[in-house]
Order: structure tokens, then C-alpha cells, then sequence
């Protein structure tokens, strides 16, 4: 990390964190943040559900809810990047304070209520980006969220995609948000097939093929986990992200841990990893997996990958640590692949699933 970025996380953490998180975002488009390029070696290069990636490295939904940096985070030294959650109209989300930070426990806690712009401009955003070329080599994907008011929550998903997908390389279905009130109740399995046909039949009509992901959260047991594989494995959808954000607070120290919503960041690592794994156990290699969840080193990288998972996100680690730990985190799992005899990322996932289940 630079000197200069040091300095800017330094003063960020005065602040509020929502504005902080503004003014990283505005410092961004500004041109204030390094942009090293995409990170990528013979060994890191991976192919993920017929995407290209430099690295296996991604960059979690959340951090540019309404695709404004999409470009400069494109050239940060992630290999792919998520936007949103997007929801059909725009909505103000959760009254603030939202969101926490948890310092001690390395920790986030939000409770947003998917606050964005709605898909419209989103849209637009997206294609300029796209016409522009100015995502580089990079896949851009877009997380599809529903409206807070809305009558019919499983069609939003689709409308999203309908909207958006001819600007995106990929989609994420998140019915996994605890911040919207009975959205997780969609994880079942009658009401997750549904929904996820609707959102299969939106792609049909875009102008590309556009894998479509499913979001799932970490609270759930060894049932919930074997139909949601089930449903993975019979609905044509081309890959799990293991996982989003925690209502657990075990274990927590700092004085926000009492907030309510999700929690991300460190404390997420093990539980998180430990349905992945589980996850990986039951699909093994019928739908690819990403692993997300308080990932902030390379080791923890490399962990997920060996727990099951084929790349994997970060988001609330660069609260802690700056936009510069991306490519520090592809450099070092480059440096771990190759220590563990591994020629290629693809070779070491799951290898060490057991040690998880």
C-alpha cells in the first residue's frame, strides 16, 4: 500500500462511513486511486463459466451500486467486477445510519435495503461503458435485487436482466440480501425454481449469452444447502456464490456489534467457507462455485479455492486495507499456487474441501 493511499484510508476513517465510501467512490473517477492494470500470470489466467478472467480475483457487489467507476475498477487489478444490486425503480433504501464499521473485528455491518439508482440509468451507465470498450479484457456482472414495494419480487429479477443483460458479461440473482424483509424467504426451493426459470427465460431474448449466477446466504443449514444444490444443479444456472452477508454476531468485539443487519468482513471467513465447501461436496464439478466472504489476504484466497471455490470475491476488506489489495491478493496467490505445486488456479480447488466438512 502507498504512502498516499495509507493517508487516504487514514482520513476516510474519520468520517462517516457512508461518506467515506462516497468520497473513495468520487476520489476513483477522479483518477486519485492507483490503477495497475489487470494482475494475470499463465498460472492465475482462469476461464469461469465461459468467462475470461486475468485472475480469480472479484470484486463483490456493493461497492459501486449504480455503475459509476465501472472502468476504473475494471483496471484495479481485479479479474472481474459485480455491480449493484440493481432493482427496477429506484429506491432510498434503509434510513441511515446503514452502515458500521467494526474495527476490532476487521468487520462490516449494513443494512442498505438495496439503495440504488434503478435499472434505467444503471443501464445506460453500462452501455456507454460497453460501447467505449472501457472495461478492458475484464468481465463486468451485474447483481439483480428486487424492489422493496414491489408485488412481485421473482419477476423483478427478470425485468432487471431483460433491461440490462445486452451491457453485462454476467448476471447475479441475490435473493440472499437479509435487508430486505422476506427476500431470503425465495432460497426455497419451490419458490427459488420459479424464480429462477423467470430470470433463465429473460436471457433467452438478450442479444449474448450471459451466465447467470445465484447469490445464497451463509445462514443456512445442512437441508437448506442440499435443495439449494438441487436447484442448482436442475435450473441451467452456471455457478453459486458462497456467500453474502451473516445475521450471526458471534464472537464480536467492536461497539457497533449489536447493529442490525448483515455482517461481512473477517468474522464471515470460516462460516462462510464452511458452506462453500459443503456446497462443493454436493456439486463437485456440475456447477462452479465463487467464494465470497471476509477474504482479505491471499491465503484466505487460496483457502476458498481449495475449500471448492474456482475464484472468489472481496468487497469489505478494501474498508480496511484499500483499493491496492486486489492485485496484492492475485500477486500473493500466484506466489501460494505456486508453492503448492500447482501449475494452474483450476488445480487446487477443492483439494483441500475435506478439511471443511
Amino acid at each position: 500500500m502507498s504512502l498516499t493511499e495509507q493517508l487516504g484510508l487514514k482520513v476516510l476513517r474519520k468520517v462517516d462511513p457512508e461518506k467515506a465510501h462516497h468520497f473513495a467512490l468520487t476520489a476513483l473517477r477522479a483518477g486519485l486511486a492507483p490503477l495497475p492494470g489487470p494482475v494475470t500470470s499463465s498460472r492465475l489466467k482462469t476461464s469461469f463459466a465461459g468467462l475470461e478472467m486475468p485472475n480469480p480475483i472479484g470484486l463483490a457487489a456493493g461497492f459501486d451500486k449504480n455503475a459509476e467507476a465501472v472502468a476504473q475498477l475494471s483496471r484495479s487489478g481485479f479479474g472481474f467486477i459485480e455491480i449493484g444490486a440493481a432493482t427496477p425503480r429506484a429506491q432510498p433504501g434503509n434510513p441511515k445510519p446503514r452502515l458500521f464499521r467494526l474495527t476490532e473485528d476487521r468487520a462490516v455491518i449494513n443494512r442498505f435495503g438495496f439503495n440504488n439508482e434503478g435499472m434505467e440509468p444503471i443501464a445506460s451507465r453500462l452501455a456507454r461503458c460497453r460501447l467505449s470498450n472501457n472495461h478492458s479484457d475484464v468481465p463486468v456482472g451485474l447483481n439483480l435485487g428486487a424492489n422493496k414495494d414491489s408485488e412481485d419480487r421473482a419477476a423483478d429479477f427478470a425485468q432487471v436482466l431483460a433491461h440490462c443483460g445486452n451491457f453485462v458479461d454476467f448476471a447475479t440473482v441475490n435473493v440472499s440480501s437479509p435487508n430486505t424483509e422476506k427476500l431470503r424467504d425465495l432460497q426455497g426451493p419451490e419458490a427459488l425454481q420459479a424464480l429462477l426459470a423467470g430470470v433463465m427465460d429473460a436471457r433467452k431474448g438478450l442479444d449474448h449469452e450471459v451466465p447467470v449466477f445465484l447469490k445464497i446466504a451463509p445462514d443456512l443449514d445442512a437441508t437448506e444447502i442440499a435443495e439449494i444444490a438441487e436447484v442448482a444443479k436442475t435450473s441451467g444456472i452456471d455457478g453459486v456464490i458462497a456467500t453474502n452477508t451473516t445475521l450471526s454476531r458471534d464472537g464480536l468485539k467492536s461497539a457497533h456489534k449489536g447493529e442490525m443487519g448483515g455482517l461481512s468482513g473477517a468474522p464471515l471467513f470460516e462460516k462462510s467457507t464452511k458452506v462453500l465447501a459443503q456446497l462443493s461436496n454436493i456439486l463437485r464439478d456440475e456447477v462452479p462455485l465463487i467464494g465470497v466472504g471476509g477474504v482479505s489476504s491471499a491465503l484466505d484466497a487460496y483457502t476458498k479455492i481449495c475449500a471448492g471455490a474456482s475464484v472468489v470475491q472481496l468487497y469489505s476488506a478494501m474498508v480496511y486495507s484499500g483499493l491496492s489489495l486486489a492485485p496484492q491478493i492475485a500477486r500473493g496467490l500466484d506466489d501460494l499456487l505456486k508453492a503448492g505445486g500447482f501449475e494452474h488456479v483450476s488445480d487446487a480447488v477443492g483439494t483441500k474441501r475435506s478439511d471443511w466438512l
